[in-house]
């Protein structure tokens, strides 16, 4: 991996869902550029091994819970004193969640409030820091299915996923004169145990969903890693409410090359 060592040195960097997929990727990605990673992760086992691995911190946190949101954010200001980049990171893509016609309540409130409400968890308490700071830089992962409709539906996933989109625009826009930047990384599908788990196990599913990619692949979660270092640090400096598309070419294809 080549990369700027000096990019983010010295700045903290709280990553939510960092045990695992694109989220351990990008804590590796940032430490190597110099960063003080937080693991938050509600696994216990994988979210240490992956501090200890990074000479980082981790900090159990269930990002659905806004008490421990707020000392997730708490813990990094004390252990490092600053809170510099939030990459909120972490989602779930359960079997119960498919089309609105089967998707019952429960389900869909489950998914809303992993993977939207927790967002809204995360900006609340990591923003008061940066403002005193000056500066921060905010990264949530939305998806590209928030910028297009899915045949094969998983309702309530691809509802939170706009919300996500539509509330990192908002806050990049309300906390742009202040110093901090917030913008949504949309993912297309990525090589990682979530997707392998949803479809890419099955590789006649796996050939179906490839049709649609122009690069005809699935993105690794390094390449995503390196997509949130560069909106982390300041060569994005002119970025802000944006919705970071890194998919492959999906959302720009209306038909794909055989």
């Amino acid at each position: 991996m080549d990369v700027n060592a000096s990019r983010l040195i010295d700045r903290s960097a709280v990553i939510t869902g960092g045990a695992s997929g694109i989220g351990l990727a990008t804590a590796r990605r940032m430490a190597a550029e110099g960063a003080h990673v937080v693991i938050a992760d509600i696994d216990q086992v994988t979210g240490q091994a992956a501090a200890s691995e990074l000479g980082g911190l981790f900090v159990r946190t269930d990002v659905s819970n806004a008490e421990e949101v707020e000392n997730l954010y708490a813990e990094t200001h004390k252990t490092f004193g600053s809170v510099d980049i939030a990459f909120n990171n972490a989602g779930i893509s359960p079997a119960d969640d498919a089309s609105i016609l089967e998707t019952g309540i429960d389900a869909w409130r489950k998914v809303q409030e992993v993977n939207l409400t927790s967002v809204y968890h995360c900006c609340k308490y990591a923003l008061p820091y940066m403002q005193k700071q000056g500066k921060g830089s905010i990264i949530n992962t939305a998806s590209f299915v928030a910028v297009m409709g899915a045949a094969t539906s998983q309702i309530s996933y691809s509802a939170s996923k706009g919300g996500v989109l539509a509330m990192s625009r908002e806050l990049g826009v309300e906390f742009a004169r202040q110093g901090i930047r917030v913008n949504a990384l949309c993912p297309g599908p990525v090589n990682t145990p979530l997707l392998k788990e949803l479809f890419a196990k099955d590789p006649e599913q796996a050939a179906r969903r490839l049709v649609h990619v122009p690069l005809g692949r699935f993105a690794e979660p390094e390449e995503l890693a390196a997509a949130v270092a560069f909106l982390a640090s300041d060569d994005s400096s002119f970025m802000t409410a944006s919705t970071f598309l890194v998919d492959g070419g999906i959302s720009g294809a209306y038909t794909t090359p055989l």
